[in-house]
């Protein structure tokens, strides 16, 4: 079993701000003249391609019980529950202004709603948006297809559990982040042990084939013993993936963790032997490491998809689904349909405005050139396979792979002495002490990134560690 082994000395070296690639071009370089006219046309091409490609959906749910103060996504904290019924009378306009663009027999292989907290709807109002899809588009019947959910286990009960499996949902993710009582007061997220291991057990009686959970190591007041506790609870319920996060300190950029002092986040040495202490304990248990952040027992779907060379990444995350186009519904969500990305208003007010009167609600985006295309290629292969096959990219894309890349791999050098990187005439590959590092590996072939990735970067991305 390949083990992501790492040199401290090395991570800190290179630990520093980048994108986390779930796309290419990422998301700040999209731009606001992408509009719904070019979205209308990118799903015309998409269309007529002699194999068209099957769909994947993406349903935001922007709203929380209460404000997670280490969260960098896009929520709006209310106990109206009204909203969410309001929003999802919107959600189906959204459903039916969008659903035309797309031929009727383009399979939804993979649907997946995030947030947020998905489960700030009740059963009965995520029944009435897959009802909606299943109406408006042609939703796979295959026991391939992935259907999946984000659950907050504080705002959801085991006999919630067996409606969402009804409505075809197949996986759920629950985030834990961590057990230990400090950390859960520092970050205003307290959690049942037992009601969230409850919660897990639920979703595989009720036939569930996959329960994924997500953890954050460097939060505030962790420790060593305590981040140990919570690992030991973890893999005693034997979840098929674990997301291993590290914590994002931005404050600059997201309010809520103003509310976290500096000086209870574990220093740099001590979240380095966080990550230390929960990649020994995750692999002794033979989880296999899949890239980025992500483990997943060896059976399971993500691993497999490895082995025979079909791993994809998109804003869900590592996915087993490659060369869909990704259809993002409700406010911020980001769409990935033919050569092209866009994104909707990040703001409700607006999304409601535009779905009021008809129009999709495009906020801004980017029709990819070829060399947009290519470098996607590239990284998307150091992303989930941690390598790239210099010919292959060749012989795709005319080129000549050392000429085209000649400064990313001049870029490569330093990772390469430190024996980050191995490249020859046929591969770059990333051996197992570099895994922890594919962000800084495939920043170097980031045509948008300035090429010292220095102040360009720091203040729009997180750390690589």
């Amino acid at each position: 079993m390949v083990q992501p082994l790492f040199s401290a000395d090395l991570l800190r070296r290179y630990d520093q701000s980048g994108p986390r690639y779930t796309s290419y071009p990422t998301a700040p370089t999209f731009q606001p003249d992408f509009g719904e006219d070019d979205l209308r046309q990118q799903a015309m091409r998409s269309n007529a391609d002699l194999i068209p490609r099957s769909l994947s959906v993406y349903v935001h749910i922007p709203f929380c019980f209460n404000p997670c103060f280490y969260c960098g996504c896009n929520r709006i904290v209310t106990r109206d529950t009204a909203r969410g019924e309001r929003y999802v009378e919107r959600l189906e306009r959204e459903i039916e202004l969008i659903s035309p663009l797309f031929d009727r027999d383009r399979d939804v292989v993979q649907l997946h709603f995030g947030g947020g907290t998905p489960n700030f709807l009740s059963s009965q109002l995520l029944l009435r948006i897959v009802a909606s899809l299943q109406r408006n588009f042609q939703l796979s019947q295959t026991t391939s297809r992935d259907f999946s959910i984000e659950l907050d286990p504080r705002s959801v009960v085991t006999d919630d559990i067996p409606a969402l499996v009804a409505a075809g949902l197949n996986r759920a993710s629950l985030g834990i982040q961590d057990f230990d009582p400090e950390v859960q007061l520092a970050v205003n997220r307290v959690q049942d042990e037992t009601h969230t291991l409850s919660i897990i057990d639920a979703c595989r009686q009720a036939g569930m084939r996959s329960v994924n959970v997500d953890l954050i190591y460097g939060l505030p007041k962790q420790t060593q013993d305590g981040f140990s506790r919570t690992l030991a609870s973890v893999l005693s319920a034997r979840p098929d993936r674990i997301a291993l996060y590290g914590y994002a300190h931005m404050p600059q950029l997201f309010r809520a963790q103003r509310q976290i002092e500096d000086s209870a986040l574990p220093s740099a040495d001590a979240k380095l032997n966080l990550l230390q202490l929960a990649i020994d304990r995750l692999t002794t248990a033979g989880y296999q490491y899949i890239g980025m952040d992500h483990f997943a027992l060896p059976t399971d779907e993500l691993a497999l998809a490895q082995q025979r060379g079909a791993l994809h990444r998109n804003f869900m995350g590592y996915t087993t689904h490659a060369e869909c186009d990704l259809i993002g519904l409700g406010v911020s969500a980001i769409s990935h349909i033919g050569d092209s990305f866009s994104q909707s208003v990040r703001e409700l007010p607006a999304w409601e405005s535009a779905i009021d009167s008809g129009r999709l609600p495009v906020w801004r985006g980017l029709a990819l050139t070829e060399d947009d295309l290519l470098r996607n290629a590239v990284i998307q292969s150091l992303m989930c396979h941690s390598r790239i096959d210099i010919r292959h990219i060749e012989q795709r894309f005319k080129i000549n792979f050392g000429a085209y890349f000649d400064s990313s791999l001049a870029q490569l050098t330093a990772l390469q002495e430190d024996h980050l990187v191995a490249v020859d005439a046929e591969h770059i590959e990333v051996p197992v002490r570099g895994r922890m590092l594919l962000r800084r590996v495939a920043m170097c072939f980031d045509r948008y990134l300035d090429p010292t990735f220095a102040s360009s970067t720091s203040a729009r991305y997180s750390r690589v560690i």
